[in-house]
């Protein structure tokens, strides 16, 4: 679980990081103006990516007059398609020098990975290609939250190659013992200062970035409750519209393209209703292989999903609506294995949805997919009357209810049937 810079913030004041003045966090001008400044101020936009000062994210304010004009254009930004709802204000600091720390959990080895920068401001990929030597990288231990003595004697050794001053090396290797030891306490899975500035004759956190591990959230109530934070929140940003309508549901989902990305020509989008995670993986993964070997880079999967354990008819049927709305989507690839969930109120919860975006004059596009599973009769014969009862708004469903066609046949029959449909349009 990511935290706002703000937030982020106060993780590092708690582990002893000093930060330049804190004033507070405002949505609109009226509020910003209200704070007790003390100009030049910083007007940072908090968002949960990065990216903020290339998109506009961040403007230094000298006076009343020009905090007014920053905080309109932060609040204005967009940064990465996400809108911009708050900003901190915070005291603008003199920079001698900058740095960059930060631990992160190493997804390969499983362990954690300390980093120290001696550029920071930076991105740190873009300094690890153009200044490898201004880089120290080690792994460290799995358990406590110290850092070895034969790791500080390198890290030590680091720093004398690169800081004259004796007191900022000291504290550099201190800022790192601070930083792993916190990074343990608050169970996190990053948490990096960029920049770490010089000002003065300290270290100084000017900028901060905390993930928390959300699988440790039950051990940090403290913490979120000092932070405000009443319950998960979304891994990568503000949810977008349909993930905000998905939760409301009881279902997982995540978009796969930006909420308001733009239909690109020669490609074919797919929406996916798996009945479990596993199927929801697989599902992104083989309309991408299948798809690969019918046209190249043509079929883009739109999202994952995730009905959990024993959904209802009325979320599976929300499930299907969900994805019939998506703007981009022109063929739906639907599983089931129906071991924990029946398969009967899946495909009822199915023809329900089909039957009421026909009523309504709802777009559908065609739908293929496998049920096996649980409740395999019930189900087939349901579909069969269906299909006798309602004919028209079943059309486009093209199901494989057993076991006879496995569900790469059925995902290689819609990608294919789908494009062929299409290829008139494209012309």
């Amino acid at each position: 679980m990511r935290l706002y810079e703000y937030e982020a913030k106060q993780l590092l004041a708690r582990a002893g990081f000093s930060l330049p003045v804190q004033y507070g966090v405002a949505d609109r001008i009226a509020a910003a103006e209200k704070l007790p400044l003390q100009f030049p101020v910083m007007v940072k936009a908090q968002v949960l990516i990065g990216g903020r000062g290339k998109a506009g994210g961040i403007r230094k304010a000298e006076n009343k007059s020009a905090l007014r004009g920053a905080v309109k254009e932060v609040l204005a930004a967009r940064i990465s398609g996400h809108a911009v709802e708050r900003v901190l204000l915070e005291a603008a600091v003199p920079i001698e020098r900058a740095f960059y720390l930060g631990v992160a959990m190493n997804p390969v080895t499983c362990g954690n990975t300390l980093i120290v920068g001696l550029d920071g401001g930076v991105d740190i990929e873009e300094a690890a290609r153009k200044r490898p030597d201004s880089l120290f990288r080690a792994e460290l231990p799995l358990d406590g939250g110290t850092l070895p003595p034969a790791l500080r004697r390198d890290l030590e050794r680091f720093l004398a190659a690169g800081v004259e001053s004796k007191p900022v090396r000291a504290a550099l290797a201190e800022a790192c013992a601070q930083l792993f030891q916190a990074f343990v306490k608050y169970d996190c899975t990053l948490l990096e200062i960029n920049p770490l500035v010089q000002s003065g004759p300290g270290l100084m956190a000017a900028d901060a970035k905390a993930v928390l591990d959300n699988n440790a959230l039950y051990r940090q109530s403290e913490l979120l409750s000092a932070l405000g934070i009443a319950g998960k929140r979304h891994d990568v940003s503000e949810p977008t519209a349909r993930e905000q309508r998905a939760s409301k549901a009881g279902f997982a989902y995540v978009d796969l393209l930006p909420e308001d990305a733009q239909r690109e020509s020669g490609r074919h989008y797919v929406g996916l209703v798996p009945g479990g995670a596993g199927y929801g993986i697989f599902s992104i993964d083989e309309v991408q292989n299948i798809g690969g070997r019918i046209r190249k880079h043509c079929f883009v999967p739109l999202n994952f999903m995730d009905s959990g354990g024993g959904p209802t008819r009325e979320a599976v049927k929300e499930m299907f609506a969900l994805i019939l709305d998506h703007p981009l989507v022109d063929v739906i690839v639907t599983s089931r294995f129906g071991g924990i969930s029946s398969c009967d109120i899946y495909i009822q919860g199915l023809v329900a949805c089909l039957r009421e975006r026909a009523a309504t004059g709802a777009r559908v596009v065609p739908i293929h997919g496998r049920m096996v599973g649980t409740d395999l009769p019930a189900a087939r014969a349901f579909l069969e009357q269906a299909r006798q009862q309602t004919p028209g708004p079943l059309a486009q469903l093209h199901l494989a209810v057993g076991n006879e066609r496995i569900m790469a046949e059925a995902i290689r029959e819609g990608l294919t049937e789908s494009l062929r449909q299409s290829e008139g349009a494209w012309r």
